[in-house]
């Protein structure tokens, strides 16, 4: 038999199969069944073969989220099979791609790791809020049906979450599971007692009901109106009773207090029709009263209203929806006259006219300076006492605008 070589390995006469490598030949084979050359290449083949699997491992490894650990046992069952590899060709070049191929692995796991690490942080920290928003529920929520469902969520939020070291796991567990134990036992306090307050409210209602029915017959309007509103007080602060309950003793209550105040509409609507004549007398006295106006002569307006206030005292009550009407019409009549009396008297005093020029001339003096200090605080740059001379300026030329009106009265 004749032999063949190749660069990366040789067949010698007697069908022997080498591969080169940088330790020298080693042998991988043995071919009798034809050329020489044929048995290189079945060889090669087989290293093909290799290269392939190793190339398809790079690119899971560079190209999906493929497990380190799966990795790496793919990488060592590769060099295995290089090391002992019956092929011809660079295998030394397959075993550094292994090597690189290792490498990268590392890096990912690492990388695994950290993101392990920073999941598992994150989780914990989402697990501390699940454990304080639960123990916060547990101790002020009110809202029962609202705090029920929240706790419902939190536990399904935390089955999302994931898994952090054991004893935080189950330390917080624990607390999470404490929370939920102490709602609901509230929860069951809150309802075993709520049976007993709505029976109190309901003795106390039933209390209120009898007072009010007690009042309905009664004319003395004023003192019985205050007497319902007090009851409607206590109604109000005795709480709810049952449902069934609470509509049967309103309805009674409502009905009492009803017949009591239409009664005193009743009353009073009457008692309005015999005032409307009142009314009428007024209108004209108001009638009166307003030529009065504008006041020319003080004394002469003084003496008239003097005796139209005994006139209108004299016509007595008014319907109600027309008391605060006419009553203001009045009142404005009777401050305008005022008002004129006491402007007549200041034009007349001397003394007041004395007061009210110094007090012009005073702020006036006044003026003039804090005027000069504002010049020279902003000529020096003094920001601060500017700024203050600026508002006592304001404040003085205020007071001076008022004090010349009030000198112009004497005018």
């Amino acid at each position: 038999m004749s032999s063949a070589t190749d660069p990366w390995g040789r067949v010698d006469e007697d069908g022997t199969v080498y591969v080169r490598t940088s330790d020298g030949e080693r042998v991988v084979g043995s071919w009798q069944a034809g050329a020489p050359e044929e048995a290189l290449a079945y060889f090669k083949r087989k290293y093909d073969s290799l290269a392939t699997e190793i190339g398809l491992l790079e690119q899971r490894v560079r190209t999906t989220d493929l497990q380190p650990a799966q990795a790496q046992q793919s990488v060592q069952r590769l060099r295995e099979a290089v090391t002992d590899a019956h092929a011809v060709g660079d295998l030394e070049a397959l075993a550094r791609r292994l090597d690189g191929l290792t490498e990268q692995v590392g890096r990912r796991r690492e990388e695994v790791k950290a993101q392990r690490e920073h999941a598992r942080h994150e989780a914990r920290e989402t697990k501390e809020r699940i454990v304080a928003e639960a123990e916060r529920i547990a101790v002020e929520e009110t809202h029962w049906k609202n705090g029920g469902e929240r706790l419902r969520l939190l536990v399904e939020e935390w089955k999302a979450a994931e898994r952090i070291d054991r004893p935080t796991e189950t330390a917080l567990w624990k607390r999470l599971s404490s929370a939920r134990n102490a709602f609901t036992k509230r929860r069951k306090v809150y309802f075993a007692t709520l049976d007993d307050q709505r029976e109190e409210a309901r003795r106390e209602k039933e209390r209120l009901v009898a007072e009010a029915e007690t009042m309905t017959g009664s004319t003395d309007w004023g003192d019985t109106a205050a007497a319902y509103r007090e009851l409607m007080r206590r109604w109000k602060a005795a709480g709810r009773a049952g449902r069934d309950a609470e509509e049967d003793l309103w309805a009674r209550f409502k009905g009492a207090q009803d017949t009591f105040f239409a009664a005193r509409t009743a009353v009073f609507a009457e008692r309005d029709a015999e005032f409307q004549v009142n009314a009428e007398e007024k209108e004209r006295i108001l009638a009166e009263a307003e030529r009065l106006l504008p006041v020319r002569d003080v004394r002469q307006a003084r003496q008239a209203l003097r005796t139209l206030q005994e006139r209108w005292e004299a016509a007595g009550m008014v319907p109600r929806d027309q008391r605060d009407r006419l009553e203001g019409r009045l009142r404005k009549i009777e401050e305008t006259i005022r008002s004129a009396e006491e402007s007549e008297w200041r034009r007349t005093n001397p003394e007041a006219r004395a007061r009210a020029e110094a007090t012009v001339t005073q702020l006036r003096t006044t003026i003039e300076q804090l005027e000069k200090r504002l010049g020279k605080a902003r000529d020096a740059g003094r920001a601060k006492d500017a700024k203050d001379a600026e508002e006592a300026l304001a404040a003085r030329r205020a007071w001076l605008e008022e004090a010349e009106r009030t000198l112009a009265e004497f005018s």
